[in-house]
């Protein structure tokens, strides 16, 4: 769960099986397709939401556990620094 004060949002994402490989854009999206974790374009990735909650995942799988995490996103801070895990 990601806060998100300065624009009154709260992000929530969950970890799930892909259970079908037939995928498409949608409304919402110009292109879709899947990446290994070497392959993410980092710089392009439009929400600092998605490179946080990916940045959650990547470490969980590495220990093997995978936990619940609740952070802030503040404005004007830097995107790798993950603005302040409460």
């Amino acid at each position: 769960m990601i806060d998100v004060p300065h624009v009154q949002q709260v992000h929530i994402f969950f970890r799930a099986d892909l259970m079908d490989t037939a995928f498409a854009a949608g409304t919402e999206s110009l292109e879709v397709r899947l990446f290994g974790e070497h392959e993410i374009p980092w710089e392009e990735i439009a929400f600092r939401t998605v490179a946080a909650t990916l940045r959650h995942f990547f470490s969980d799988r590495v220990s093997g556990e995978f936990g619940t995490h609740i952070e802030s996103i503040v404005a004007g801070a830097p995107a790798h620094a993950g603005s302040g895990v409460r």
